[in-house]
């Protein structure tokens, strides 16, 4: 009888929601996957690493530099799992307008302070700040994460 209680509890399927977990294969498995569905000349292809609502680790596949961002009321914590470029945060977006109701975009920054950033590399953007891969040597191979903030900066 146990043995059916176990056996059924493990035909059940995982939640949408819930991976929490990624071998470093099914990473490199992501990122030739996002080369083979890029569009074009498309800036960024995202695709999910693991999720545990509300949460989400996305890989980021970046060949060219795309447009700048803010993101009003997440922080966004990024390691960088291959490639180099320039971060630029701070600043004021150029050309700005809302993309949806919690975050604005740009075709760049004016101003800003500008920082290399490289293969092992961790950074947060702290919500309602501007920023913008500026500068992409080759591609830049992302894990970033949404963090939802509710007192931070304003």
């Amino acid at each position: 009888m146990a043995a059916a209680f176990v056996s059924a509890g493990w035909a059940q399927q995982p939640s949408a929601d819930l991976k929490t977990y990624a071998s470093s294969k099914e990473v490199q498995d992501l990122i030739a996957n996002a080369k083979k569905i890029r569009k074009g000349d498309a800036p960024l292809v995202s695709q999910p690493i693991v999720q545990l609502a509300p949460y989400r680790a996305n890989l980021e596949y970046r060949p060219a530099v795309g447009p700048a961002a803010t993101h009003e009321k997440e922080a966004e914590i990024f390691y960088v799992i291959d490639g180099a470029g320039t971060l630029t945060t701070g600043g004021k977006l150029v050309n700005e307008k809302r993309t949806n109701a919690e975050n604005l975009g740009g075709t760049g920054i004016e101003g800003g302070a500008t920082q290399a950033v490289a293969k092992g590399d961790f950074f947060v953007v702290p919500e309602n700040t501007p920023h913008w891969f500026s500068r992409i040597d080759g591609a830049l191979v992302l894990m970033s994460l949404h963090v939802p903030r509710t007192g931070g900066a304003k």
